[in-house]
């Protein structure tokens, strides 16, 4: 009966969450169909999109804590099992004290927007959206404490947490610098341990805010701003469609397509293996989709091809998150909301030096292929026009979206819902590959549970910053590295080394959200251009990725192909050279970030 019962609400939760998606890609399509015939719009369409972003964040986030996909640091995989258990158990004694301390604070929010709010759209009341966020608390929750252990008693130890917003509820004067002080370092400690991160930002929130004597409903109420930006719904978007892409056999047609027109090349299948998987990371918006879904056919075609397995088992992992800059990158479109830069301005800055962190990477797989005396595809003209037709529908994709974007026919967010109809089109109507009926649904929910375990953090984030701001953090931290560091050239020095070690322990939009503004006043003290700034901030950030000991990417290529990440360190450590050095190029020589949006811009 239980099981019965379980399965009917995760079919629910699991609808709702396919509405949701549905919804926010038909409005802005309808809102660009009605301009362009003329009509004016569709009142009230925008706003609406913008709070279904917020219910998204948080129905995503209850599907990432349904399968237990919440994002974390990957360092209590080195632990012994024994230990590993009982780390679990700490973990989600916290989790469920942060998240129950979010769940009180936003049902506060909810009791005022009930009283005093208006209306957001179409009659419906801005208390129905805050609502979503005391029910996803409350059903994350839930689950962390399912999650806990596999029997009643770790569980119950787990629903220890609780104890935390009661004793918030009655403590209500603010603690002692002591008391703070301990209870940040048990939340840097369960990071450590795997935290999830939206509840180490969290917690740090409520943490700063209740010892400022703020109400902690600020922190939800920093988290409503989800709902108000005009930018954000893209996100969301841009996933579900590159998710649908690679539901199909769009990596295939142009795994075809390349291997046809550069395969004949010394080392050209090491081309072709950067270019497939740089082509799609920007698309699905995590590298970890790429390298799941597609190293186990890369993988064993470089081998195949005779090129060595450590070098081929380098290529794919790194190649998983070389197309950060290209668009439309989620992370692109983060830190460009983050530090208020002009989203298409940031897009052509970051395309020399995307091209060029390709270049690299493809350049030394090849000479190592070619080195290896590995085999070549001769080239077929034949061959090149019937994979090119075969994959014209892909390979036309990147201008779809450039001409969107740039070419001022539609705003980012219908430039990303006309996206996800292109790969509808294409892959349930044209290709006939995913299907409406059987796989929409899971493909649907799947790219949800992405979304939602990033931007859950971005919602606690902001409260996390908001506090920073306030405090005057930013400047104090600026005053104190002036007097320690005069040269701009030495501070675009220290910003990589930071960049490069907050990458290894935090994901890419947790590192923005904490630390862009942060950075941003220092860089402007020192006259570096914000575009260039950006550029060098994810260029480095990426670097992240494959930076032991914790670099996601490390984790996900040791899980993909059952290989010790020991042994994953030594096979990416020539590509993680490569590109130390190409981002120290693209810092030190502005003009390989500038010179396009000067020329394109301006």
């Amino acid at each position: 009966m239980w099981i019965k019962l379980t399965a009917v609400l995760h079919r629910a939760e699991d609808m709702i969450a396919v509405a949701v998606l549905t919804l926010m890609s038909l409005l802005p399509l309808a809102e660009f169909g009605a301009r362009e015939l003329g009509s004016g719009g569709v009142p009230g369409s925008i706003a609406l999109v913008q709070h279904l972003t917020l219910c998204i964040t948080f129905l995503g986030a209850a599907l990432a804590a349904r399968s237990d996909r919440l994002l974390a640091l990957s360092t209590g995989e080195f632990l012994p099992p024994t230990w590993r258990r009982r780390a679990r158990i700490i973990t989600s004694i916290l989790g469920v004290g942060v998240t129950g301390c979010l769940l009180w604070a936003s049902v506060q929010l909810v009791a005022v927007d009930y009283q005093y709010s208006g209306n957001v759209s179409w009659g419906i009341p801005v208390w129905v959206f805050s609502l979503v966020m005391p029910l996803g608390f409350a059903v994350i929750v839930g689950r962390l404490i399912w999650h806990a252990a596999a029997d009643i008693r770790g569980r119950i130890i787990a629903a220890g947490g609780l104890i935390a917003p009661l004793a918030l509820a009655v403590l209500v004067a603010a603690p002692e610098p002591a008391l703070m002080w301990g209870i940040g370092l048990v939340l840097v400690v369960g990071m450590a341990l795997g935290l999830p991160i939206f509840a180490v930002i969290g917690g740090a929130a409520l943490l700063l805010f209740w010892y400022d004597g703020t109400p902690i409903s600020a922190v939800p109420g920093e988290t409503y701003r989800l709902s108000t930006e005009a930018m954000l719904p893209a996100i969301p978007l841009f996933t579900v469609a590159g998710y649908i892409l690679a539901e199909g056999g769009s990596s295939k047609r142009l795994l075809r397509f390349f291997s046809a027109l550069i395969g004949w090349m010394p080392g050209g299948l090491a081309v072709v293996t950067t270019l497939v998987l740089a082509f799609f990371t920007p698309l699905t918006g995590a590298s970890g989709i790429t390298i799941l879904a597609m190293g186990g056919v890369l993988l064993p075609m470089l081998v195949k091809a005779r090129y060595q397995e450590k070098q081929s088992l380098g290529l794919v992992t790194v190649s998983g998150s070389i197309g950060v800059l290209l668009p439309p990158s989620l992370p692109v479109i983060l830190y460009a909301y983050y530090a208020e830069l002009d989203l298409e301005r940031l897009f052509v800055a970051g395309l020399l030096p995307g091209i060029l962190l390709i270049l690299v990477v493809a350049g030394w797989g090849a000479w190592c292929g070619w080195k290896g005396n590995a085999t070549r595809t001769p080239f077929n003209l034949r061959e090149l026009y019937a994979a090119a037709w075969q994959a014209k529908w892909e390979i036309v994709l990147p201008m779809v979206i450039l001409v969107g974007i740039f070419g001022g026919f539609a705003t980012l967010v219908e430039a990303a819902a006309l996206t996800v109809l292109y790969a509808v089109l294409i892959a349930c109507v044209v290709q006939r590959e995913v299907s409406l009926s059987r796989d929409i649904v899971r493909v649907m929910v799947e790219s949800a549970t992405m979304v939602g375990g990033f931007m859950i953090i971005l919602g606690v984030a902001l409260g996390f910053t908001n506090y920073l701001v306030i405090a005057q953090v930013p400047m104090h931290a600026l005053s104190w590295v002036q007097q320690f560091i005069e040269s701009p050239y030495l501070f675009l020095l220290a910003v990589n080394i930071v960049l490069i070690i907050a990458g290894a322990f935090m994901d890419i939009y947790s590192a923005i959200i904490v630390i862009v503004p942060l950075i941003v006043p220092m860089a402007a003290a020192y006259a570096v251009d914000p575009l260039h700034l950006g550029i060098i901030f994810l260029a480095n950030l990426q670097l992240g990725y494959l930076t032991p000991p914790v670099g996601v990417n490390l984790f996900l290529s040791a899980y993909r192909f059952k290989m010790p990440l020991v042994q994953i360190y030594r096979s990416t450590l020539p590509y993680f050279l490569i590109l130390l050095m190409t981002a120290l190029l693209i810092t030190y020589v502005p003009a390989l970030s500038l010179w396009l949006p000067a020329l394109l811009l301006d």
